[in-house]
This record gives C-alpha cells, sequence and structure tokens, in this order.
C-alpha cells in the first residue's frame, strides 16, 4: 500500500513520540534510582515513587483530555492544542536534565510525562482526518511499527553517551542531561512535518464560549455513549486491558532494577522489545485485511495475561530477556489495532471528543495499574505479587472485549 505524504507525516509523529517513550521506560528510571539511592531511598521505596509520579500524570491527563478533545473538535482547534501539549512534553524532557534532586526530577517527570500524553489524544484523533477508513488499521500498525524502530536511533546515541561517561569525560549527570536533550530535539523535529501538512477535515462548528460549550458537549455525550452499549462495553474493556498494557510499559526497567538485575543488560532487551516490536506490528496490521480486527485484539489479550503470569516468577536476567521478547510480539498490535478499532466505530467529526473520553479509560487505568503495583509492592513487601496482580486485569477486559465485539459484527 503507497502512503500518501499526510499519512506519511502522522507516522512520523510516533518515530518522534516514541523516542521519549523508551527514554520513560529504560534510562529514565535507571536514574532516578541512582538520584534516589544517593538520597539513601531503598528499592521498594524507589519503586513505588516512580508508580505513583507515572500514576499522577496519567491521572492529570486522564481528568483533562475529554474536555480538551471536545475543544479540538472546534474548526481550527486540533493542530494548536495538539503543539502546545507536545512543546509542554519536549520543554519538560530538556528539563529533567537539569534536575538533581529525586523530587524535582519527579515533578518535572510529572509535567513532562502530561504533555507527552496530551499530545497524543490529539495525534490519534488526527487519524480519522489523515486517511480512510479502510487504510486505518494498517496506517495505525505502520505508525507503532516506525515508532519501534526510529526510537532506536536517539536511544543508541543517548546509551552511547550515558554507558561511555567516563570516557568521553563525562559526570553521569551531564550524560543523562544530554541525552534527554537529544531526545526533545528528536521528537520536535519528527513533528514539524505534520504540523506542516495537517489540516482538519472533520470538525464541529466553534461556538461562541467554546470552552463552556465544551463541557456541555462532553456532558451530553457522556449520557448518549451509555445508550451507545457497542462503544460503551469496548471502552470499559479498553480500560482495563490496556490497564496492563501501559503498566508493563512503564514498570519494567523500575521491576528489574528494583529485583537487582544488570542496568546495562536491561536497556539491552529493552531494545530487542523495539526491534521485534517493528516486524511484529506491521505483520498485524497485514493481518487485518485477513482476519478480524477483533480476533486479533483477543489474541494480543491472551498473550498479555501469559506475559503477565510469566512475570511474577521473573528472577534472573534471561527471563527478563525473553519477557522483553514477548512483550515486543504483541504490544504493537494491541495498541494499534485499538486504536483503528475505536476510529471506525465513533463519528468521525467528532473524534477528539471520543478519543478524549477513550484516553479516561487508557490514563485512567494506566493510573490504576501502576497505583495498584506501587500499593501492594509497599503492603506485602513483595515485588512479584504487585506485578501478579495485572493479570486479573487481562481477565476482566477479554471478557467485556468479547461482549463487545458480539455487538460489532464485522469488525
Amino acid at each position: 500500500m503507497k502512503l500518501t505524504k499526510l499519512e506519511k507525516s502522522w507516522i512520523l509523529y510516533d518515530v518522534g513520540n516514541s523516542a521519549f517513550t523508551l527514554l520513560v521506560s529504560t534510562i529514565m528510571p535507571i536514574y532516578f534510582n541512582y538520584l534516589a539511592g544517593a538520597a539513601g531511598l531503598s528499592d521498594e521505596t524507589y519503586l513505588a515513587y516512580w508508580g505513583y509520579a507515572a500514576s499522577i500524570s496519567t491521572l492529570l491527563v486522564a481528568l483533562s483530555a475529554p474536555v480538551l478533545g471536545t475543544m479540538a473538535d472546534y474548526k481550527g482547534f486540533k493542530k494548536p492544542i495538539f503543539f502546545i501539549a507536545m512543546a509542554v512534553g519536549a520543554v519538560g524532557c530538556i528539563a529533567l536534565g537539569l534536575a538533581k534532586m529525586w523530587l524535582a526530577f519527579l515533578v518535572i517527570f510529572v509535567i513532562a510525562k502530561t504533555g507527552y500524553a496530551a499530545s497524543l489524544v490529539f495525534y490519534d484523533a488526527m487519524l480519522t482526518d489523515v486517511t480512510g477508513q479502510g487504510r486505518m488499521d494498517v496506517v495505525s500498525a505502520l505508525g507503532y511499527a516506525w515508532g519501534y524502530v526510529g526510537s532506536c536511533l536517539p536511544f543508541l546515541a543517548c546509551l552511547g553517551l550515558v554507558l561511555g561517561a567516563g570516557k568521553l569525560g563525562l559526570t553521569m549527570e551531564t550524560a543523562m542531561g544530554l541525552s534527554f536533550a537529544v531526545v526533545a530535539i528528536w521528537w520536535v523535529g519528527c513533528a514539524l512535518p505534520l504540523l506542516r501538512r495537517y489540516r482538519q477535515r472533520y470538525y464541529v462548528e466553534r461556538q461562541p464560549h467554546a470552552v463552556r460549550a465544551s463541557f456541555g458537549r462532553l456532558a451530553k455525550t457522556l449520557k448518549n455513549v451509555k445508550k451507545e452499549k457497542h462503544i460503551f462495553l469496548f471502552l470499559l474493556a479498553f480500560f482495563f486491558y490496556i490497564d496492563g498494557v501501559y503498566t508493563i510499559i512503564d514498570m519494567a526497567t523500575a521491576y528489574g532494577s528494583a529485583l537487582g538485575l544488570d542496568s546495562t543488560g536491561l536497556l539491552l532487551a529493552l531494545l530487542v522489545t523495539q526491534i521485534v516490536a517493528f516486524p511484529c506490528a506491521i505483520l498485524f496490521g497485514r493481518l487485518s485485511k485477513e482476519r478480524k480486527n477483533s480476533t486479533l485484539i483477543t489474541i494480543c489479550i491472551l498473550a498479555y495475561l501469559g506475559i503477565a503470569i510469566f512475570a511474577m516468577f521473573l528472577t534472573y536476567q534471561w527471563q527478563f530477556w525473553v519477557l522483553a521478547v514477548l512483550v515486543g510480539m504483541f504490544q504493537g498490535g494491541i495498541q494499534a489495532l485499538s486504536r483503528s478499532y475505536f476510529a471506525k466505530i465513533v463519528p468521525q467529526e467528532r473524534s477528539g471528543e471520543y478519543f478524549g473520553l477513550m484516553d479516561i479509560c487508557g490514563k485512567g487505568a494506566a493510573f490504576f495499574g501502576t497505583t495498584i503495583v506501587s500499593v501492594i509492592t509497599q503492603l506485602t513487601g513483595h515485588m512479584n505479587l504487585g506485578v501478579g496482580a495485572i493479570a486479573v486485569l487481562f481477565i476482566a477486559g477479554l471478557l467485556l472485549f468479547r461482549r463487545a465485539a458480539a455487538l460489532n459484527q464485522g469488525m
């Protein structure tokens, strides 16, 4: 399938923002562990605080995304709101390199991750403007696929700076600061073509009091979505199964570090995740032409259920490598297909509004998941039990999704 320039520009933003995602799931928690260790925090406290910070950022986006998404549906609003959110994330990413104390680092991290996550609400909603319904599965999958492999380039540069800091005559703090700057520049650079080419095709006409009107439209949609059972059940299912996915992404390196696994080995294993995810995401996009989207999402949920159970018994470095490969096989598929599945069942002119609701489920779920891991870890003193609780969420998501799929025959 030949891609248009606009589709390529949309995919390129995934390449840019995925560099920040990889930074958050690899180098960033290790550096926070370094700062926390210097301040005398225990491994259990470090893991819990990192989880709480991730939870706060996702909660902030979950609370604001529906209203912002509703505003973004007004004519000419989507691009500027998207730009502001991205700018907050990129500037915050650079500012992380200036933080020398663990608490300041966490505060800036929350701001940067909030901007990053908010930009994705508008980016996902752009899918209906960027391509046609028959191409959504493939374009969405290619976004994640190229995001995975493209993010490896700045990651390797950052890895070289961090691991080679001594030979380069740099302190750990300086090397990390440069790494954060590299990622921010990459992120903004990859966003420029989309900012230049994107035009909002589907929209709601502006109203005199945009903010107040947005709250009114949102309230009306919340009432209607309960009547639209196929959308409501999907959002409920998505809340549970994506909870586990995001929690694994956010906590993987922190979990491995807290278990005492080698930091370099963890980083390389997660690099393998990105490499494996590239062909697998493309494969799921191609399979969507031959198999129903709902069938492929079901397979991904079942796979993640097995991953969560396997993670409970993780002890050795080689097991983390196996975990990294398994996550890479299904991560892109479940995210890309869920995004395109939802884009097909919602009104195109109100995509921002509906993706804002989807973000409540996605980011609200991520808040729920990371908080569960942190609380259970602190209460029991066993990190494995905290991670194992994720499996229950995949079971709930699977049951609800099958019910939603039954109402959306043919998808």
